[in-house]
């Protein structure tokens, strides 16, 4: 018997019985709880990680862009399967461009809003949490005029976004799903080499330029030519005012970390410093 941990919310709880329906053998869902506030992720994961630890679960579900590219000694990523759209998405309108001045516009994300201000700094952005239901219901509620939220969350509820934005550069691993468990565990039928491959690069970025899930950094890799990626990047400070961004194509094994070097040489770790100093306040 595996039992697969996960937080409790519908997402997440839709999350893990898919996986668990695509595991060789029998199965147990084993939710748990988290004390603070919900849309710190940092702490859900964190609780996930002490039941593995503990040993209560034998594998825990995460969204890979809320996993720290750091993970506590005797854990490890043992699979991301397949990937879901990792665009971020649009509801109450079609696109940020129909958008009018003005507008209030809701996200939960640091890195959405900041994008989403270096690209129309007319627009009031709001923060709106909780669960994606939540989230909707504020919205349909006239809270906000429009949510910018991930696509592959609504997907996998059933739902579908009134637009997709390709103007804004995903989270590392946004879509994807990460599993983790206690070194030695493997589950291969789970293992999706392609997306294996993306988040790997993308969480290489992150790591190497020294960021955090706090911090207004995108990351997207996806496939090139022959085994290359193509990974772009955006790194700015919260307001958007201020923001470099970058492409390339290469080596799973190299693009992230030659993506973050080149963003480094032209002042993203000041940036990120800055964005940082700015949280602080």
């Amino acid at each position: 018997m595996i039992r697969v941990g996960t937080r409790g919310s519908a997402l997440a709880l839709t999350q893990a019985r898919w996986v668990a329906e695509r595991i060789e053998g029998e199965t147990e869902l084993v939710t748990i709880n988290a004390t603070g506030p919900i849309d710190d992720k940092s702490r859900w994961v964190s609780e996930l990680e002490r039941a593995l630890v503990e040993e209560r679960i034998d594998i825990a579900v995460h969204s890979a862009k809320d996993v720290p590219t750091e993970l506590p000694p005797g854990l490890e990523l043992i699979a991301i399967p397949p990937r879901e759209d990792p665009r971020d998405a649009i509801c109450g309108a079609a696109s940020l461009a129909a958008l009018p001045s003005g507008a209030r516009v809701g996200t939960s994300s640091l890195r959405r809003s900041a994008q989403v201000r270096a690209l129309r700094p007319d627009l009031d952005l709001q923060p709106v949490h909780g669960n994606v239901d939540t989230r909707l219901r504020k919205l349909r509620d006239g809270e906000c005029d429009a949510l910018v939220l991930a696509a592959a969350g609504l997907h996998r509820l059933g739902l579908e976004p009134d637009g997709l934005l390709e103007e804004t550069v995903p989270a590392a691993g946004q879509g994807a799903l990460a599993i983790e468990a206690r070194s030695g565990t493997a589950l291969p039928e789970l293992v999706d080499e392609v997306a294996t491959r993306a988040v790997t690069a993308e969480r290489e970025l992150v790591h190497a330029l020294g960021a955090s899930c706090n911090t207004p950094v995108g990351a997207h890799a996806r496939a090139g030519n022959g085994a290359q990626l193509e990974l772009s990047a955006w790194v700015g400070l919260p307001d958007g005012t201020e923001w470099l961004s970058d492409r390339l194509c290469g080596g799973p094994d190299e693009i992230g970390r030659l993506v973050a070097g080149r963003l480094r040489a032209t002042g993203a770790a000041e940036l990120l410093r800055r964005a940082e100093r700015e949280l602080a306040r």
